[in-house]
């Protein structure tokens, strides 16, 4: 099955969580640990993973933490995936089938199928997940921040 890696399953998780609970604030890292149950040692290298990667943005200080780099409607489900499972995947030498049948028919078709499904994750936003969240009653512990119309 394809499937992510654990890491990548707990960023889309860790970012979702700053995505709908934000408001205002920065997220703190233990709020996220407490909220979703994703072990400390994964969350912190995933958090500035992010960071680096262009996603999130940290907020140094007492009241720190981390918020969206950019809008939650601009952030799709794919970049977060690309980000991580790029630094994960292991060399092409490693993974190479060794048969003549692995190489031209079976790689093809994963390496087809892993495509087709980044392109359906590029068309998920983390605005379309948050208002998912939101029409299943759950609620955020901050409410959203005011809308500005200022130009």
């Amino acid at each position: 099955m394809l499937r992510p890696s654990r890491k990548t399953l707990y960023a889309l998780e860790a970012v979702l969580d700053i995505a709908y609970h934000a408001g205002g604030e920065p997220v703190q890292s233990r709020q996220i640990t407490q909220r979703q149950g994703i072990p400390r040692r994964y969350l912190e290298q995933t958090l500035q993973q992010l960071v680096r990667g262009g996603i999130l943005t940290g907020v140094r200080g007492p009241r720190g933490g981390y918020r969206l780099a950019r809008e939650r409607r601009r952030i799709s489900l794919g970049e977060i995936v690309r980000l991580l499972e790029v630094e994960e995947a292991p060399a092409d030498d490693a993974d190479a089938p060794a048969s003549a049948l692995g190489q031209v028919v079976v790689r093809p078709l994963w390496d087809d199928l892993a495509e087709q499904w980044l392109a359906q994750l590029d068309t998920i936003s983390l605005d379309d997940l948050c208002r998912q969240a939101q029409s299943q009653g759950i609620e955020p512990d901050q409410p959203p921040p005011p809308v500005d119309f200022c130009i």
